[in-house]
């Protein structure tokens, strides 16, 4: 398996990992920001991290029959894993703000469903994820991502969380924004808030 030095390294040669003022989806403000689509847009250098995962995925939850992505940024690595551990890999869209099943995608009753994501902060479209399977009366298996970035205070989930990275980035509410962060300009990636 990758090890997280080297993991980093693919991260700064693909320029995922980025530094600024960024508003995270989960509302939170953060000095970095993992743009995991910069990492999946070199699938060379993309499928050792994705290889690494989808062993340590293996090594973990013994038996599940489908992942779920959310859109957007859990489609690429939804689908990669998908196809290395050989899973049906559906994803869910957000219609009207609430995450949905759409395309003909369905979660058969009683299944054992695994959670892929590219970056987990809060946890907070994990949630979103784990509600929707449980309205198809399904069960979850676990929740897996590249980037794990959570801390203790911020996360929203329970279940343990599969990941390729762990790493500490700082998150700040707004009206607790360290000085070196309040004279950047603000960017907002993701695409939560898109219309």
């Amino acid at each position: 398996m990758l090890s997280l030095k080297d993991s980093l390294v693919v991260l700064r040669k693909t320029n995922a990992l980025l530094e600024g003022h960024f508003v995270l989806s989960s509302g939170l403000h953060s000095p970095k920001y993992v743009q995991c689509a910069k990492l999946l847009s070199h699938p060379r250098l993309a499928s050792k991290i994705c290889i690494s995962l989808s062993k340590k995925i293996k090594s973990k939850i013994k038996k599940f029959d489908l992942i779920l992505a959310p859109a957007m940024g859990g489609i690429v690595i939804g689908y990669e894993i998908g196809r290395l551990l050989n899973k049906e890999t559906i994803f869910c869209e957000r219609v009207s703000g609430k995450f949905k099943l759409r395309r003909g995608f369905f979660i058969p009753k009683n299944s054992k469903v695994l959670v892929m994501e590219d970056v987990v902060t809060t946890g907070k479209s994990s949630l979103e994820c784990i509600k929707l399977i449980k309205n198809y009366n399904a069960k979850v298996s676990g929740i897996a991502c590249i980037i794990d970035r959570s801390n203790k205070k911020n996360l929203k989930i329970k279940k343990k969380i599969i990941s390729q990275i762990k790493i500490k980035i700082p998150t700040y509410k707004k009206n607790k924004l360290p000085n070196n962060l309040k004279h950047l300009p603000i960017t907002v990636p993701g695409s939560r808030k898109l219309k």
